[in-house]
Parts: C-alpha cells; structure tokens; sequence
C-alpha cells in the first residue's frame, strides 16, 4: 500500500478557477473581504497551496445579513411564488449537473477525496437533493384547525407555514458541496434568504455553486457566501442579532459555541454533530456481506464521515473471522492520491487532521491496544494514514470513547445481546448504527432498542434526500433531508378569525 501521481490532470477550467484569487458573494456581487485578507487552502495530497480566498470576517458577515435580510423583506424573492422557488431550484440542478465533472475535480482537489467517489456519490447526490426539494416549494402546507371547545361556525381557525427569515449556515470540510447543498435546498424551498460560511479548509465547490447560482437567476441577496475561520466569520455568524436560525453541521464542541451564540436573539438553532456509531455483527450474519461492509462502513471517505461505524461490535463465535476479513480488506486499500484512477482512499483533509488521526492511534497503542496493521502515515508528502483496525480495547479508551474520525475502527467482541445493547448505547452520541444478521426480526428488535437517529440493517451509509437524518443525545438536534428539514425553515402561525 503506496502513495502514487496522479494518473489523471485537472481539466483546464478547474485550474484556472483554483488558480485566480476567490472573492465572496454578496447581495449578488463578488467581493473582496472589507479586511482585504485572504487565506490559503490546500492540496491534501501535496500539502502545497491550491487556491488563495477571500477571509470574511465580521465586517463581511453584518453585509451578508443586511443583504439577506433585505432580499427577504422588500426583494423580488419576498414576493416570488412557491412555483417560481422551485423552478429556480430546479435549474440550480440542471446547472450543477451540466459541470459535475468540474464539481467533482474540484471537490477531490481542495477535500483530497478519490475523484471516482466524488463522481459517483458527492456530486449525484448534491444534484438529487436539490430536484428533492424543489418539488417541496409548492407543497409547504398549513391545516384547518376544529375548536373543540367553541360552539361550531362561530370560528374559522387555521395554520400557515412561512419562511422563518434569515438563515446562517456553516458547514464542514469532509463532504463541501453535499452539505452545502443539504442546507441550501430546504431553506430556498421554505423561501429564507441565506448566509453561507464554507469550512476554511474546502470553500471552493461552494464558491463555485455561488456562481451557478447568480448564473441561473436566483435574486440579489437570496443566497450569500463568505469563506473565513470559525472563531471569526462562523462565530460572528452564529452571534448575530439579525439572523432568526442557524443551522451547523460540525463536531460536537463547536456546537455547543454555536448555541451559546445563538442566546443573544434567541435564533433557532439545528444542528448536525458527531458521532461514534456501533456497528453491530450477530453470529448468523451473512459474512461474505458484513466483511465488506463493516469495512465501507468505516474507511468510506478516508473515515471523515460523523456516522461512520467506528465500534465495530462482533459476535465472539465469529470475531476472529470477521476482524480478520476487516483487517484484510484495510490492508488491501489503495492510499492514493485523489487523481489516481486506482486511489480508493485519499489523504485526510489536512495536516492538523492527520496529526490528530495519529495521536490518537498512538494513545490507543499506549493504553493496550493493538493494531492490526495500518495506523500510521504513509509518505512525508500530504497527509496520507494507513487504516487500521484495532482489537484489545476497554470502553475506557479514548479510541473507543471518542470520535476519530479517520480510517480507524475499535473491533469489540459480545456474547451477551442484553450486555451488547448496553454497551452500543454506552457513548455521548447516538447519531447512526449498523446491525448484521439473516435474522429480520432480531434486526429490528435489535433496532428498537438502538439509541441513533439512523439504524442499517445489512447496510451502511445509504443516504436519500427523502430520508431524514440527524442524531440523539449529543449528536446534534434535527433532522437533515426529508420533509422534517422543512421544519427547521419555517414558523408555524396559527390563525383565527370570529364568523
């Protein structure tokens, strides 16, 4: 297992945009930041600087929301129909469909991803989610309400469904464009007006969705972005007294700030957190299935995923099978650079990243666990890891307690199913989990008793537009995709009127 060139160039266009110097979009024009700043992103797979961009900071966010706000009070946007929102929502597809192979070069480039798994997942699904919900625009209903206790006729009483107002959105580096896209579709669809904050580490796909969305025709002000770091841009964005909700997508500590923020006016707040998902093998799982698929679960996008099956729990009458299937499937994985048509795993995202990636393998091995292979870096350019699969843990560990997220999975062996359960729900988190078994009704007996927003069963990360997704306990609040995601968009107004 090797680091290699890339087999495959950037198209000229993708290195002529990552090439120029990246302004932000506000109230429908590209702007320098008020500061004059900017910051560099950079190549995980080099570790050298793609593309330089603008640093927003407070000054560019109070414009962003000024612009917002009056896109959403007195703009065109505020008086457009339901039927028009979606058609615009729509051609945003259309758009993003017509450059996807752009979208997906640039997605591997600034997020260090496979290529192929940017084409085959990041970007179609991007595309779906936005045709999802620009068929919700014109379905945003309110109900006629029955009064129980008033003699009949003598009122009319119903509900209406309205954009909430302004909305902030932060979103995070390992999948740029999907979350971007899981944020923007519901609140254009409810009819808010948007502050986008891409993560400071991959802004390009969002810039460059900024451009289709100007290009399409999208109203002035209706959606801006403005790159820059979380303790400035993302945190002036979440404080500010103008903005009636903010959603985040992001580790748990950050979100706890993005509430304490959000007191000042009281914003709506939805949020999308970590993660340390069981993943769940019974004895009577079909184990030419599970093997492969405990070990997607996990090492899919370089292990950068908030619901990626990191406790990997095993039946004992099975576990040497199934953790040395794992093992060897780890091993078996191609570590290459994104370009590479042979990479089935990229870098981390970035050096900090890969460091945190490494010390905690380090504190693993220190504090009893063994790795079998993988787990330490591959190179001395970019920010390549081996993966590994580590057994002889305790629940105590910060391996098995804490979220890694990197290619790094804890293989826990059970006997007991009441112990088993336990132990599952014995975590901060309670965002996704896995179940393997031929056994249905042990699945979703299993299920039931699980505490995640999302249980597969003989599946891992199989994600829809209609499908809502969010976690428990520490693992944020709301819900992403489906109808429930219109709920965080809107305010319900009850209204009643004497006949």
């Amino acid at each position: 297992m090797a680091t290699a060139t890339a087999a495959v160039t950037p198209d000229s266009k993708v290195t002529q945009y990552v090439a120029k110097q990246q302004k932000m979009l506000i109230n429908g024009k590209w702007v320098d930041a008020q500061s004059g700043k900017t910051f560099p992103t950079y190549n995980p797979a080099t570790g050298e600087v793609l593309s330089r961009v603008a640093e927003g900071d407070k000054a560019d966010i109070d414009l962003a929301v000024k612009a917002a706000r009056a896109a959403f009070e007195t703009g065109p946007w505020s008086t457009m129909s339901a039927s028009e929102r979606g058609k615009l929502i729509w051609r945003l597809a259309d758009a993003l469909e017509k450059n996807a192979e752009e979208f997906a070069q640039l997605e591997s480039l600034d997020n260090g991803k496979p290529l192929k798994v940017a084409r085959a997942g990041d970007i179609p699904l991007s595309i779906d989610n936005f045709r999802y919900f620009a068929g919700w625009a014109t379905k945003i209903e309110g109900n006629t309400i029955p009064l129980g206790l008033r003699q009949p006729g003598k009122f009319f009483a119903y509900t209406l469904r309205e954009p909430v107002g302004v909305v902030g959105q932060i979103i995070p580096w390992n999948f740029p464009l999907l979350m971007a896209v899981w944020k923007l579709s519901p609140a254009l669809a409810a009819g808010c007006t948007i502050v986008l904050k891409p993560a400071e580490q991959t802004p390009l796909t969002a810039l460059r969705l900024g451009e289709l969305i100007t290009e399409v025709g999208f109203p002035d002000g209706v959606v801006n972005i403005v790159p820059g770091y979380g303790e400035t841009a993302g945190a002036a964005l979440a404080a500010h007294p103008d903005v009636d909700k903010v959603a985040f997508t992001g580790s748990t500590e950050v979100g706890k700030l993005i509430i304490k923020a959000s007191v000042g006016n009281l914003k709506k707040v939805s949020l999308e957190l970590g993660g340390k998902s069981p993943n769940v093998v019974l004895g009577d799982a079909d184990i030419d299935a599970t093997i492969p698929g405990a070990a997607a679960a996990i090492f899919y996008n370089q292990g950068q995923v908030c619901s990626a099956g990191s406790r990997l729990f095993i039946e004992k009458s099975i576990f040497d099978k199934v953790v040395d299937g794992v093992a060897q499937k780890a091993e078996s994985i191609r570590v290459r650079q994104g370009f590479d048509p042979e990479s089935d795993m990229g870098p981390l995202v970035s050096e900090e990243q890969m460091h945190r990636v490494l010390g905690y393998m380090e504190e693993g091995k220190k504090e009893g666990a063994k790795s079998l292979g993988g787990g330490e870096r591959i190179g001395d350019k970019g920010y390549f890891v081996k993966p590994s699969v580590l057994v002889n843990t305790n629940p105590n560990m910060k391996v098995v307690k804490e979220e890694i997220f990197g290619p790094v999975v804890t293989a826990i062996p059970f006997s007991d199913p009441n112990e088993l359960v336990t132990q599952a729900n014995d975590s901060m988190y309670g965002l996704a989990a896995g179940i393997w078994t031929r056994d249905i009704k042990k699945a979703h007996a299993l299920a039931a008793k699980l505490r995640a927003g999302t249980v597969w069963i003989n599946c891992y990360n199989v994600f829809d537009a209609a499908l809502p997704f969010g976690g428990y306990k520490q693992s944020g609040w709301g819900r992403e995709m489906g109808h429930e995601a219109l709920e965080h968009y809107t305010e319900v107004k009850s209204v009643c009127a004497a006949l």
